[in-house]
C-alpha cells in the first residue's frame, strides 16, 4: 500500500487513531514484560544470595552451601 504523503500515512484512510493506538499499547506492553522480567530477575537472585548466605551460616545439615555466581545468576554445582 502506498501513500501520498505523511499526513495520508498517519491517517492511515481514516484509521490512524485505532492502528497507531494498537501499536502505542504493543510497544507499551512489551517494555513492561521486559522490565516485570528485570525485576524477576532481581528478585530470585537476592533471594537465591540470602538463602546461600542463610545455608553458609547455619551449615544446613552438615552439607556444603551452593555458591551462586553473580556473573550467571545461576546456582553452581561443586
Amino acid at each position: 500500500m502506498a501513500f501520498d504523503s505523511l499526513s495520508a500515512f498517519l491517517a492511515m484512510g481514516g484509521h490512524g487513531v485505532y492502528v497507531w493506538a494498537a501499536w502505542g499499547v504493543t510497544g507499551l506492553l512489551l517494555v513492561g514484560v521486559v522490565l516485570h522480567a528485570r525485576a524477576e530477575r532481581r528478585a530470585l537472585l537476592r533471594d537465591l544470595r540470602r538463602r546461600a548466605r542463610r545455608a553458609q551460616h547455619h551449615g544446613a545439615s552438615g552439607a556444603a552451601a551452593t555458591p551462586v555466581s553473580h556473573q550467571e545468576g545461576h546456582a553452581r554445582e561443586s
